[in-house]
């Protein structure tokens, strides 16, 4: 990035590799990325946290009727109970260090 002369910004997918496509492991992914900020980190810019209404995901059955509302078709996601509970930890945690990170 630095020989590109591209922004050091990164936003951390908290899924996927990262998580080995276990949204249990989400919630671990995104403690470290704000250990990291917290430890003077000040590429990590933002988060994508794989989330839905409901935990975990769904093959689209034929009988599409019997789609489980909030069940995401795609990856496995965390529920909407646990995203709130990841996005409030982090926010306590930063809260007070993000207001200055970007004033220099």
């Amino acid at each position: 990035m630095i020989k590109n002369k591209l922004p050091l910004n990164l936003v951390v997918d908290c899924s996927h590799a990262n998580a080995r496509k276990d949204p249990a492991l989400q919630p671990l992914v995104l403690n470290d990325c704000v250990h990291q900020i917290l430890e003077g980190n000040r590429s990590i810019v933002g988060f994508m946290i794989e989330s839905n209404l409901e935990w975990g995901n769904q093959p689209i059955p034929a009988d599409r009727s019997q789609l489980k509302y909030g069940v995401s078709i795609t990856d496995a996601c965390v529920d909407w109970a646990t995203t709130a509970r990841m996005l409030r930890e982090a926010h306590a945690k930063l809260k007070d260090v993000l207001p200055g990170r970007f004033a220099s």
